[in-house]
């Protein structure tokens, strides 16, 4: 019987168990996590704390489905050592595991820029994990000032999680616009004023230089008085395992169409893998990877699709997609801003009206010439009425 290690309880580690599964039912599969609670969704965390969401009903998939996989799950520990000429991995509890077959999936962690004085808070998280969400929400009161440093995804979903369980919420980021990673200029101002409007106070283009205690010192000369401090700045894929044994990384472990690291016998899937198009940190991506490096550890034949790059995000009632790059002319407006080159989509932002979007996602997929719909339309009001009756028939089935 064949034995089969995952490392990384997220999404892409459940996914690459539903891979395996799928071809080898016997196998024994051992699953190894840091976290104590896994295969929930992270991007649930946010409301959880605004009181959206339970811990009862964040899991990613059912409650047993580990037992029903006849999974072996090591919860609180974590893989320090791979020895790929033996074909084991030695855990921070000191236990070695066998394989046959082993994907790392373990994930990203949050990256601390070495600030000065950052030893002198006493009341500082990072916002990536349940673990971290429980501990933030035993500080949050009435009464306190909480400062993030970082306006991406994770920095403003936190604002948005604690907001009405605090005094005040100010987010800094040395970017100039917030979400500066995934939104125009132009786009990031609609948003930006809505959150001001939410009650969030943004300090963008200026970030912490010091601290000392609660007070951040900014690098614009302005100094912010805080109770609870929140570090959001960024990711950092986890890619130590795979290269302290000589294999290939970049900002991500390198992967072929396979899953397959440059180590015989080791995969990777999710925030930690990188492919073609580089690291692709979304839901998506990290189901569809780990599923295809499953398949493959099973000794399926499965080549890994690479999604379309997408985000999608609501922030006090305002939902934001955008896909693909912004490479190209810039048709539209600020709201609803999409990108042409060589005349085919090649991305698009979204603001507010997102119903359909996938439409666009469609296009982008499936590379349809844009000179054979009518665009203009599709732009202003996404349906499949532009694209001709058979088009339609295609897509719809024969309802046209």
């Amino acid at each position: 019987m064949k034995s089969y290690v995952i490392i990384g309880g997220g999404i892409a580690g459940v996914s690459a168990v539903e891979g395996i599964r799928s071809v080898d039912g016997e196998a024994k599969i051992t699953l190894v996590s840091s976290e104590k609670t896994c295969a929930y969704s992270r991007p649930l965390i946010s409301y959880y704390l605004e009181g959206k969401a339970k811990l009862d009903t964040m899991g990613y998939r059912e409650s047993d489905f580990f037992e029903k996989n006849g999974v072996t799950v090591l919860r609180g520990v974590s893989a320090e050592r791979l020895e790929p000429e033996s074909g084991s991995v030695v855990l921070s509890d000191g236990q070695k595991l066998s394989y046959d077959a082993l994907c790392v999936a373990a994930g990203s962690s949050p990256f601390v820029p070495p600030f000065s004085g950052l030893d002198t808070v006493e009341k500082k998280f990072s916002f990536m994990t349940i673990d971290d969400a429980l501990s933030l929400e035993k500080e949050l009161g009435a009464d306190k000032r909480v400062l993030i440093i970082g306006a991406g995804l994770i920095g403003l979903k936190c604002a948005e999680g604690i907001r009405d369980r605090v005094k005040s919420v100010t987010v800094a980021d040395l970017a100039p616009h917030a979400l500066s990673s995934i939104l125009t200029p132009e786009s990031a101002e609609i948003v930006e004023r809505h959150l001001e409007k939410s009650g969030i106070e943004l300090l963008l283009g200026d970030t912490a230089d010091s601290f000392d205690g609660n007070s951040a010192y900014m690098r614009s000369g302005r100094t912010v008085e805080f109770d609870i401090l929140v570090l959001a700045v960024g990711v950092r894929a986890n890619t130590a395992l795979v290269k302290a044994v000589g294999g290939e990384v970049n900002r991500g472990i390198l992967i072929n169409g396979k899953m397959e690291t440059s180590i015989p016998g080791v995969f990777s899937a999710g925030d930690c893998a990188e492919f073609k198009s580089g690291v692709l940190a979304i839901l998506p991506a990290a189901h569809i990877g780990g599923f295809t490096a499953g398949v493959n550890m099973a000794g399926g034949s499965e080549c890994y699709a690479d999604p379309v790059k997408m985000n999608s995000i609501g922030l006090f009632g305002l939902h934001i997609m955008t896909a693909g790059l912004y490479e190209g002319d810039a048709l539209g407006d600020p709201d609803r801003r999409f990108f042409v080159k060589d005349g085919y989509l090649s991305g698009f932002i979204l603001i507010g009206g997102v119903e359909k979007a996938g439409i666009y996602t469609s296009l982008m997929r499936d590379k349809t010439p844009l000179d054979t719909i009518d665009f203009d339309a599709v732009m202003r009001s996404p349906s499949l009425l532009p694209f001709g009756r058979e088009y339609r028939k295609e897509k719809l089935g024969g309802a046209v």
